[in-house]
């Protein structure tokens, strides 16, 4: 799949590639933004490694590997390792919420049940994830390599779909699915606050702009998101300076200044209650655990 992609003639950043929801990305700076898109997708490294801060933990991601979009997925990543070729190389397959509530719906007997409780076989579930993959190579090579097939597209789709449920991001790939079909403004707003977590907003401004009462806003986001628009801003930023003190090596005060935080003092409250201990030694411990 590599040399295929590489045929291509790649820019930096996006690059379309004439099939349906397949883009292809291509980077050679260390900070790489994730993709901005409204339905759920599959995010899997082609070339390089890419490392993921989240407020679910970090993630790493290597050759062959893929994550799922989910509530907290963040826009930007850092390429750990760039290819022989000095660049680091992705693919994202974009679905509907139809396609995958639709694949959702046909399963058999008691899988999805089994999915949501994580009680598929490890060996299944391995076996899944590699045939993820292969579906992925499937729908990009078939496409140049025999007659465009919209029928053939449609089917590998669902194909891989029906792979990522049995595999490790399963139960993860179903709840994002159920969170985003009846919240659509909300997740435009959770995006917002994505792309703005350093400033200082209000509820009532997000309310009146979706034309909502403030009640409203917050219970739909809540439940949407699973937690308020104020706390949701508090764990971006709190996210984004463990990366900073960790990656760029910011310090306590540097870090809370630039995700927004007026008092170094209640950034590192703040960061004690959500990480569980105070940022030096958390960052000490991080360092620790990442090169064993």
């Amino acid at each position: 799949m590599q040399k295929d992609i590489r045929k291509l003639s790649l820019k930096e950043g996006e690059n379309q590639t004439g099939i349906p929801g397949v883009t292809v990305y291509c980077f050679e700076e260390e900070k790489i933004r994730m993709p901005s898109v409204d339905n759920p997708y599959l995010y899997i490294v082609l070339d390089g490694m890419l490392r993921l801060h989240t407020p679910s933990g970090i993630m790493d991601y290597m050759a062959g590997q893929y994550s799922v979009s989910r509530i907290d997925t963040p826009l930007m990543g850092t390429v750990l390792k760039f290819s022989e070729q000095r660049d680091f190389l992705a693919m994202s397959v974009e679905f509907t919420v139809n396609d995958v509530i639709t694949t959702v719906l046909g399963l058999d007997n008691d899988l999805t049940e089994k999915i949501m409780k994580e009680q598929l076989d490890r060996n299944r579930m391995a076996l899944s994830d590699e045939a993820v993959i292969e579906s992925v190579d499937k729908l990009f090579s078939g496409i140049y390599r025999a007659v465009p097939s919209e029928f053939m597209r449609k089917n590998i789709l669902r194909e891989m779909i029906y792979a990522v449920l049995c595999g490790s991001c399963g139960r993860q790939f179903i709840q994002s699915v159920v969170n985003t079909r009846p919240a659509e403004e909300i997740y435009e707003a959770n995006s917002w606050i994505k792309e703005n977590f350093r400033d200082s907003f209000t509820v009532e401004s997000l309310a009146e702009q979706r034309n909502m009462s403030v009640s409203l806003f917050h219970q739909k986001f809540r439940s949407a998101v699973g937690m308020g628009p104020l706390q949701c801003q508090k764990r971006l930023r709190l996210t984004e300076a463990r990366r900073l003190m960790l990656d760029e090596r910011k310090n306590v005060t540097e870090a809370s200044v630039e995700v927004g935080y007026e008092s170094v003092s209640q950034f590192i409250r703040d960061y004690r209650k959500m990480f569980g201990s105070a940022p030096k030694e958390d960052i000490l411990n991080m360092k620790k655990h990442l090169e064993k």
